[in-house]
Formats: structure tokens, C-alpha cells, sequence
């Protein structure tokens, strides 16, 4: 792997700007539906395509999967980019959304950058190489205890009107929890468990480029990363994200 997380930062933050010229003027900013509950904003294909075209000169081995214009080119290895993760969020004039980058290689995530605009939180990582937010480096917290900790989620599930819709599970967490968090942005979600602000995170029925720039972040920070039965790896159906401490505490919830 010959990537340079110095070099795609400029990168990164340039999209950043791209969705804030849009996010300053959300009165002018044309929102469609691709589902009945799932939003695309013009934002979302300007930024994509920026990245695209950016990523792709300066990474040209490199294939391309976005969540808007879907995949191109080598999918061995491939960068798996999520332009605004939270766009409904982010066409309210919330702050909780964020771009999403990821490399995967042979079906390995070896990178991961969340850069949230409106936060000016920028968050990346390197297999091997320690998680980092905003230069300084990141940790999952030590709390053990499953009553004193704050969880996040989110309902994802509930845009497709599943049956199996996270309600139930949320209502026994919650009841065992101390705090309970649904910002909107799953990415941002996952990055904020590596810098412990989060003691972990679950949701269920999300996508590849929603959650796999955070899981390198939050691997590398000391986070566990299961499905809901404990077994080890990158779910997008089943994401539980944890400070490592308090897996074994949730899993019987799940």
C-alpha cells in the first residue's frame, strides 16, 4: 500500500469545503429522495464527484466505490467513499454529518479518514499506525461498566420499514445504559467511540461506505469491531463498535 495520509488531507478538507459552500446556503440547496426516507442533496454528487476525480488522479490503481455513483474501475482495491454521511442531517442545518473515505485492499480496510465540516473534526487512521483526531492521537475509553457507559445508535433500518427495526434492542440498551445517543451519522457515530466520547455503538441494515472509514478509525484507537454475535470483522448489516470493555456486557442485548 502506497498512500500518504498527509497527502490526502488537503484532499479531504478541499471536499470539506465543497459541502460547506453548500451547507451555508441550505435555502438554495436542491434536496431529492432516491427511497421514500433516504435523502440525496446536491452536495452529495459535488462532492463525490470532486473526490472521485481527485482520488482518482492522484491514486489512478486505485478503483472507486461511492454511494452515489456506485462503482468503478479496479474493485480489488478500491476506495469506498461516503461524500456526506448524514445528509438529512445536513439539509436541516445540523452539524452531525460527515465525508467518509476509505481504502480497502483484497477486501482489507488498511485506511480511514471522517472529516466533519461543520465540526472541523478531521479523524483518520492507518492499519498499524494509531487513529488520529485533528493531529493529536485518539483512544477508546476505559469505562467497564455497562450501567455507567453512553451508547450510540442509530435507525437506518427504519428507512427500509423492516420488521426487525432496532426498536426492541434499543429499548433493552437503553433501560441498562446511562446515556443514549442518535446524532445521525454513523461514521461520525464510530469515530467518537475511538475518542471515547462514545463507549460504543450499534446499528443495523447500514452500508460499506457508512461505517468502513470509521472502523479503521476506531480499530486503530483500540475499539473491538463485531456483528451482534461477536464475531470479529466489519458487518455493515450488524455493526456493534465497543471500547473493547463492555463487549461481552452488550452482546446478550443484541
Amino acid at each position: 500500500m502506497s498512500i500518504s495520509l498527509a497527502v490526502l488531507e488537503p484532499i479531504i478538507r478541499e471536499a470539506g469545503a465543497i459541502a460547506l459552500s453548500y451547507f451555508k446556503d441550505l435555502k438554495n440547496l436542491a434536496v431529492n429522495k432516491k427511497s421514500p426516507r433516504d435523502f440525496v442533496t446536491a452536495a452529495d454528487v459535488a462532492v463525490e464527484d470532486f473526490l472521485k476525480q481527485a482520488l482518482t488522479a492522484q491514486y489512478p490503481e486505485y478503483g472507486f466505490w461511492g454511494e452515489e455513483s456506485g462503482q468503478s474501475a479496479n474493485q480489488n482495491s478500491r476506495w469506498v467513499v461516503d461524500p456526506i454521511d448524514g445528509t438529512h442531517s445536513f439539509s436541516k442545518g445540523q452539524y452531525y454529518w460527515a465525508i467518509s473515505v476509505a481504502l480497502e485492499i483484497n477486501q482489507e480496510l488498511v485506511a480511514g479518514i471522517v472529516y466533519a465540516p461543520a465540526l472541523d473534526d478531521y479523524y483518520c487512521a492507518q492499519k498499524g499506525l494509531g487513529a488520529w483526531k485533528n493531529g493529536e492521537p485518539i483512544t477508546v475509553s476505559s469505562e467497564d461498566e455497562l450501567e455507567n457507559s453512553m451508547i450510540g445508535t442509530g435507525f437506518a433500518c427504519l428507512r427500509s420499514r423492516l420488521e426487525n427495526n432496532n426498536l426492541e434492542r434499543f429499548c433493552r440498551i437503553a433501560n441498562r445504559t446511562t446515556g443514549q445517543r442518535r446524532l445521525g451519522s454513523a461514521a461520525v457515530d464510530v469515530c467518537l467511540v475511538a475518542d471515547g466520547q462514545l463507549d460504543a455503538f450499534w446499528e443495523q441494515e447500514l452500508n460499506l461506505y457508512d461505517v468502513a472509514a470509521g472502523a479503521v478509525i476506531a480499530r486503530e484507537a483500540g475499539a473491538t469491531v463485531t456483528d451482534f454475535q461477536g464475531n470479529e470483522g466489519l458487518f455493515p448489516k450488524q455493526v456493534l463498535i465497543t471500547n473493547g470493555k463492555l463487549l461481552s456486557q452488550l452482546l446478550p442485548l443484541m
